[in-house]
């Protein structure tokens, strides 16, 4: 196993294994600007969804989006080292903007060279960029459409 020289401390010492984790979402899981919501888990424990919603709409606020008229999600993800929360929406056409923070105890913080979206998290994000082919980037766009899907785990 390699483990890269920026790795935690004591990583070394750990297995390295992909194990699926529970990811959850519905199609009733939208925030007020209609955001589709997922949650990741490491742990077989559903994830309040609530305690991550303040941060959210820091995140949007921060940003020039027209969030209701915004294709969009949010994954809220129970992982190791913290509470990890990333927004993603497509723009500029076909590209897919993402923002993570995390709360490793301390609060939230914003830190891209530190922290980013991981292996669990891509899997959403494929299932995302499959609607979004299907249902906005095309003829004629659907974003109603668009957030009733989901991807089923």
């Amino acid at each position: 196993m390699i483990i890269p020289e920026d790795a935690e401390p004591g990583l070394s010492s750990q297995k390295l294994l992909f194990t699926p984790r529970r990811i959850e979402s519905g199609a009733n899981w939208l925030d007020q600007d209609n955001v589709k919501i997922y949650t990741v888990s490491q742990s077989a424990e559903p994830i309040s969804k609530e305690r991550y919603f303040d941060r959210l709409d820091i995140v949007k606020n921060s940003k020039n989006v027209p969030w209701p008229s915004t294709a969009a999600f949010a994954i809220f993800h129970e992982a190791n080292a913290g509470s990890y929360l990333i927004l993603c929406w497509w723009g500029n056409g076909n590209e897919l903007l993402t923002n993570a923070s995390v709360n490793t105890g301390d609060g939230w913080t914003h830190n891209p060279d530190k922290y980013s979206f991981c292996i669990w998290d891509l899997e959403i994000m494929w299932a995302e960029r499959n609607f979004f082919i299907e249902l906005m980037y095309c003829e004629n766009p659907d974003i109603s459409e668009y957030r009733k899907r989901r991807l089923r785990s």
